[in-house]
């Protein structure tokens, strides 16, 4: 990947942050964070990988996020000095998850011994 392309998912995860928490009027979205993003090399499409407060309205949230995306679009086509905005993909990232379950069953090794 170059470095042009990191830069933009770079700069995409700040904005695309920036609008979810002050722009967005939607609640479901409110609590809601970009961990990352990955730009095909032609700009033409972005994964954006988030992750959900409460787990329990995930769905939800990410049906919201995919209603929200012309508009999230369209604020960053205002901010970002590049020819064409990507057509944006919201992606729940289980990372987190996976590791905080890693995390406990290390600890749990560790208690038994």
């Amino acid at each position: 990947m170059s470095i042009k392309i990191e830069r933009i998912g770079s700069q995409l995860v700040k904005e695309i942050s920036y609008i979810l928490a002050t722009e967005i009027k939607d609640q479901d979205i409110k609590f809601v964070t970009v961990t990352d993003v990955k730009v095909t090399n032609d700009l033409s499409f972005a994964k954006v990988y988030v992750t959900v407060f409460d787990q329990n309205r995930k769905k939800e949230t990410m049906e919201a996020l995919k209603g929200a995306s012309g508009f999230i679009r369209k604020t960053l086509a205002d901010r970002i000095e590049i020819r064409h905005i990507p057509e944006l993909e919201f992606i729940y990232d289980e990372s987190i998850e996976y590791g905080n379950k890693i995390e406990h069953i290390i600890e749990q090794i560790h208690e038994e011994d």
